[in-house]
């Protein structure tokens, strides 16, 4: 270590970096006992140990330093001292060189003289076993005030193009619906829309790859909207399920609740361990996935907003129940905004409160509590009022109908997703869709044997078919699928501990498997935790309701089933 009253001596100016004065000195020009530091890789700066260094050459050496260093103040030694010190090792003799030793680094003082704008700090990195690289660190400043819009200004434009891009997806998802109506198509709409948008964006991308980014940048906005909302689009089902299952025998709620288990998790082991084998035998190379845009955050704004659209909209349906026309239309918006409210308050939980109360079961809840409670004050009943929350009837829309109004959006967003990740579909083609379409087919016709061996009623079987498959399209096969949002609450609790146990570890199994199984709400307790497995869940979330729902409109596909459920 440097004694105490050493002489400082001043370094000449001979480079510059970041407001630091340094010397280059070749580490072969230093004779024994001296350390060799470097501020940068390309900048060496030496300081010498004035220990076994004769007299003559010191003097001699601050004297040339000197001659040369009078255009520029100097960078101070106490400044080194404090960012990297070497000490002596006490074995270090008068005829072998000392060996070194490095203390911790600190901040280093920035050279006054320094016009920079930027603040440099001091980072170690090993350079090799004895000594150590200093590189300064900087930090951008002062660019973010001139990047700044006008106030309000940002915000507006987002909510607009947010408006817009939703819009257009919504108007198309209508139209298609009735366009297929009106032709009696039985083929989902959603699902010819989702290929007409992926197809329109291979196109562009093929010959204007610009106008392509354009388009996909046009509708993130809606896309993200999507993905941030998508478990409310679920909750609606699970809201009205006491009037669901009022006329299922308690037997045969048994008999579907051992399906809904042992199906979710026969199917996880057969989309994992097919996934492995095809990994297996094509040997092709995991590559990173595309980025993918995540939505922001609950921000206390939306919490307050939503709470006070609840009790503004639920005094006035006490005090007036047909105030906006019907009962259901009153309803509407205070069912809506607990419902929200819920989804809010389950995202906000600890990681492990959320293992046993998931944010949809928070979310129904919410509701079911804010329908009992109207129920009892307004004298009506909470069947009513549930009633009221999903009419399934345009012309008189509850709460309900608003949120799966946009599961045909769900579907065509798919499309967005896919694009995105194209080049690694394109690359694990044969992991992806072999893995999905056996695992799509075992569970549909898994589910029929399976009911009809444990004497399950032939209606229930088959309105229990689509257990795997994604609500969105779950809704063009059957019309009872509550099991489905069932099967992807299974999923959403046990899903890791289960792949973990069947000892599933590769990112594209652990994907595939869990949203074959458990669709959007496994895809969502999976990517919070691995993001590594995100782009396969979400490409298998999409592409498991779409074979679904192909097979599923194949006419003796479905006379199939119906054979074998009885």
């Amino acid at each position: 270590m440097l004694a105490r009253g050493s002489p400082t001596i001043p370094i000449p100016k001979s480079s510059q970096f970041s407001g630091h004065t340094c010397i280059p000195l070749p580490p072969s020009s230093l004779p024994p006992g001296l350390c060799h530091c470097s501020q940068l890789p390309s900048h060496p700066l030496s300081l010498p140990l004035l220990s076994r260094w004769p007299k003559e050459k010191e003097k001699k050496r601050r004297e040339e330093m000197a001659a040369t260093s009078s255009s520029s103040p100097p960078c101070m030694i106490a400044s080194l001292r404090s960012t990297h010190r070497c000490r002596l090792s006490p074995s270090a003799t008068a005829t072998s060189p000392p060996r070194l030793r490095t203390l911790p680094p600190r901040r280093c003082r920035r050279n006054p003289s320094s016009s920079s704008s930027r603040q440099a700090a001091v980072s170690m990195a090993p350079a090799n076993p004895r000594h150590r690289l200093i590189a300064p660190i900087h930090a951008a400043g002062g660019g973010g005030a001139a990047a700044t819009s006008p106030s309000g200004l940002p915000s507006l434009v987002g909510i607009a193009h947010l408006l817009v891009s939703l819009g257009i997806v919504l108007a198309s998802d209508k139209f298609l619906k009735q366009a297929f109506a009106a032709a009696s198509i039985k083929f989902p709409s959603a699902l010819f829309g989702m290929f007409c948008v992926f197809s329109v964006l291979v196109v562009l991308d093929a010959f204007a790859p610009a106008l392509a980014k354009g388009f996909m940048d046009f509708f993130e906005p809606a896309t993200l909207f999507i993905q941030r909302w998508l478990p409310l689009f679920y909750v609606p089902s699970l809201v009205v399920l006491p009037l669901a299952v009022r006329d299922v025998p308690a037997a045969s709620g048994l008999k579907i609740f051992f399906i809904t288990f042992g199906g979710w998790f026969a199917s996880l082991m057969v989309a994992g361990y097919t996934a492995l084998t095809v990994r297996k035998i094509v040997q092709t190379q995991l590559i990173p996935a595309e980025p993918m845009s995540k939505p922001s955050p609950f921000a206390t704004l939306e919490f307050w907003a939503w709470g006070a659209v609840f009790v503004a909209s639920f005094a006035v349906a006490y005090v007036n129940p047909t105030a906006l026309g019907t009962t259901a239309r009153t309803c509407l918006p205070f069912l809506l905004a607990s419902t929200v409210l819920g989804y809010m308050v389950g995202s906000g939980l600890p990681s492990g409160v959320k293992k046993v109360l998931h944010p949809i079961i928070c979310c129904a809840l919410s509701a079911d509590l804010a329908a009992i409670a109207y129920g009892y004050l307004s004298r009506s009943g909470v069947d009513a009022v549930l009633g009221d929350y999903l009419t399934k009837a345009p012309s008189n829309p509850g709460a309900g109908d608003v949120l799966m109004g946009f599961l045909g959006s769900v579907i065509i967003s798919f499309a967005f997703s896919m694009f995105k990740q194209r080049k690694l579909v394109k690359r694990h083609a044969a992991e992806i869709f072999t893995s999905i379409a056996i695992a799509s087919t075992f569970s549909l016709y898994s589910t029929a044997i399976v009911g009809r061996v444990i004497g399950l009623e032939p209606s229930l079987t088959l309105s229990i078919l689509p257990r795997c498959i994604t609500v969105a399209l779950a809704l063009s096969i059957v019309s009872f699928f509550e099991v489905v949002v069932l099967t992807g609450l299974i999923g959403a609790n046990f899903v890791q501990a289960a792949m973990d146990k069947l000892g599933l570890n590769d990112p594209i199994a652990r994907g595939i498997g869990t949203a074959s199984s458990a669709h959007g709400l496994g895809t969502a307790a999976l990517s919070a935790k691995e993001p590594e497995a995100l782009p396969f869940c979400a490409i298998a979330y999409g592409l498991t309701g779409i074979f679904g729902s192909l097979i599923c409109s194949v006419p003796a596909v479905r006379q199939s089933l119906v054979f074998i459920a009885g």
